[in-house]
């Protein structure tokens, strides 16, 4: 009797171009729901940003435990959360509370750029709020092993590619292949 090693199963790495659009689609909708809420004065408004802050909560992280590490980004993208133990990503998803570290994390940085869209006209060095979550998902592009952002470190967390989802990107890119190749005739 001999013993063999089994293969540990393989997770592809998501392209940060990816983790991008599926950020930036949860966050439209989590400012859009929150935006209802807001009045028509300029400067910080608290309701709109606790409307923001619990909306990230329940998107992305009671969403995304209750689907199999897909928030609505996440799956509109064939992506999903997993957890890394170690550098070696584990097949599960990660427990509530390594999600809500990790989104902790995140969401500050999607508000102070949500704070920093509604007040862009009247005060354009808002700008700079963008600074905190561009420092967050930029760490991302160095770490050429696992592309881990700031919250995926802390939280112990990985984003990899899915065969779970909606294909969004490459529906759009027929879309747009299928526009080009009808304009040229």
């Amino acid at each position: 009797m001999t013993i063999e090693r089994v293969p540990k199963k393989h997770y592809p790495k998501a392209e940060l171009g990816r983790r991008g659009m599926a950020l930036g689609l949860d966050f439209l909708v989590i400012w859009l729901i929150s935006s209802f809420l807001g009045n028509s004065n300029l400067g910080i408004q608290v309701v709109q940003i606790f409307v923001f802050a619990i909306a990230w909560i329940v998107l992305r992280v009671l969403v995304v435990y209750n689907n199999q590490g897909q928030s609505l980004g996440r799956w509109a993208f064939d992506l999903k959360i997993l957890e890394v133990e170690e550098g070696q990503v584990v097949g599960r998803i990660p427990t509530l509370l390594a999600l809500l570290k990790r989104e902790a994390i995140a969401g500050v940085g999607a508000i102070c750029v949500a704070i920093a869209l509604g007040n862009i006209r009247a005060n354009p060095t808002a700008i700079l709020l963008v600074i905190p979550l561009a420092i967050d998902c930029g760490i991302a592009f160095n770490d050429t092993q696992l592309r881990q952002a700031l919250h995926d470190r802390y939280s112990g967390t990985i984003i990899v590619s899915s065969r779970r989802g909606y294909s969004l990107d490459i529906k759009v890119k027929r879309l747009v292949e299928n526009l080009r190749r009808n304009v040229r005739r």
